[in-house]
């Protein structure tokens, strides 16, 4: 299989991020689950007030708890 940069259809890193699941997706099965759970991406934020940070929390969790109180609103 070959891989090939057109700057004019895809950026870089759009890329890369193609060619590392392709090797990911090659790998062995113990190698691959490795691989895969690096290339998981874990992002947090944290709320800041009066010049102090907040508790950092997961941007998954935080979306899928505002998308269930949305919905719950939206059926009251």
């Amino acid at each position: 299989m070959v891989f090939r940069h057109d700057l004019q259809d895809r950026s870089y890193n759009r890329y890369l991020a193609v060619a590392a699941r392709a090797v990911r997706r090659s790998l062995k099965e113990q190698p691959r689950l490795q691989a895969e759970k690096r290339g998981e991406m874990d992002l947090r934020f944290a709320k800041w007030t009066n010049g102090k940070q907040g508790d950092n929390k997961s941007l998954a969790n935080a979306n899928a708890t505002a998308m269930a109180e949305g919905a719950h609103e939206q059926q009251q």
